[in-house]
């Protein structure tokens, strides 16, 4: 038995552009009725849902019989609960808040093993198939997407940086709270807001590293993949559900 390949992680390294989807439902059944829609990654939030470890498991055992990649948040830069989520078998993460290099740094760490990382050693979980992959500890690292989240004026400022770190996949730009820090909280997509996002995503760009986001209005999502965004998520089931749920009973009293 082998280690499955990462295909969102290759595809993001060479370039292909990854659609994606938030997972904030922290339902299995709910995880498998948008897993088979043709999304090339889904991220199950646990930083603003009701997932937990439990509920994590059971959407990446959904997740494992479709051709998607699973990517999980953790609800922060915290290398206990990082530990965990890659012993039930998350193949990437995507790291919240992350400010600095130094908290870059911090976050790879977390999922490499001693001695290149601080990552506690379990001989037999659901990552490794249960001790039946001959490969998982010479491969896990390359086939682990690292991602992590910029969402302030002063993670922008380093951000370049921030990507360089080694073992950093990509960047994460988070709009909504760079808008707050802005001062324009709940205006994610404001002009304001996309023209420091804008200038921060071409340096890393330039530098060969990718960069994604999450937009729920359609239309920039596809500017942004257009622009050389590697990896954008263009909406979340949370949002299907109760927008869905909106435009359904506005149809019926007009």
């Amino acid at each position: 038995m082998k280690l499955p390949s990462n295909t969102f992680l290759a595809s993001i390294r060479s370039g292909q552009p990854q659609i994606g989807l938030w997972l904030s439902l922290a339902s299995g059944y709910a995880t498998e009725a948008v897993a088979g829609a043709g999304f090339d990654w889904l991220l199950i939030d646990t930083e603003h849902s009701p997932n937990d470890l439990t509920s994590v498991m059971t959407q990446l055992q959904v997740l494992a019989a479709h051709p998607v990649t699973p990517v999980v948040r953790p609800d922060w830069n915290d290398t206990v609960l990082v530990k965990r989520l890659l012993d039930i078998g998350a193949p990437g993460l995507l790291f919240p808040m992350v400010q600095t290099p130094d908290e870059a740094a911090q976050a790879v760490a977390a999922t490499r093993y001693p001695p290149r990382g601080v990552r506690g050693v379990s001989g037999c979980n659901r990552a490794n198939g249960f001790a039946r992959m001959s490969d998982y500890f010479s491969r896990v690292e390359e086939e682990t997407a690292v991602l992590v989240q910029v969402e302030t004026r002063a993670a922008l400022e380093q951000v370049l940086q921030i990507g360089r770190v080694d073992g950093v996949d990509g960047v994460f730009f988070g709009p909504s709270d760079i808008a707050a820090d802005l001062g324009l909280l709940g205006r994610p997509n404001d002009p304001a807001v996309w023209d420091v996002i804008r200038p921060a995503a071409r340096k890393l760009m330039e530098a060969g590293i990718p960069v994604g986001t999450l937009v729920f209005d359609p239309g920039l999502a596809r500017s942004l993949l257009g622009e050389g965004f590697s990896f954008v998520a263009c909406g979340s089931d949370l949002a299907l559900l109760a927008r869905g749920a909106d435009a359904l009973l506005r149809g019926m009293k007009a």
